[in-house]
């Protein structure tokens, strides 16, 4: 029973942090399309999802961006909170298994 619960945890914190990782994949991806101009004027679907993912993915690659600032035009947050979210799902995951 006590190994089921712990699978069941391990999956739900893995999956969370997966989710959470497409999430900022799909933010960066957005930005660039809109940094070339890829965007229709006024749009409330688009600027409500813009709206979202800035909410949701702002506040981790803000605290990173912190610690490392952006070498001009090129950002490392994003690439960097990808690599930081694998290492705490192995991480926890490992733990919670464990």
């Amino acid at each position: 029973m006590l190994g089921t619960v712990r699978t069941e945890v391990a999956d739900f914190i893995s999956t969370i942090i997966y989710v959470y990782t497409i999430l900022i994949f799909i933010y960066v991806v957005l930005g660039w399309l809109l940094s070339l101009g890829v965007r229709l004027p006024y749009n409330r679907a688009t600027d409500a999802l813009l709206t979202f993912l800035r909410d949701l993915c702002e506040p981790l690659l803000r605290s990173i961006r912190r610690v490392i600032p952006p070498f001009g035009p090129l950002d490392l947050s994003p690439l960097i909170a990808i690599i930081l979210l694998e290492v705490v799902n192995q991480l926890l995951v490992q733990g919670v298994l464990a």
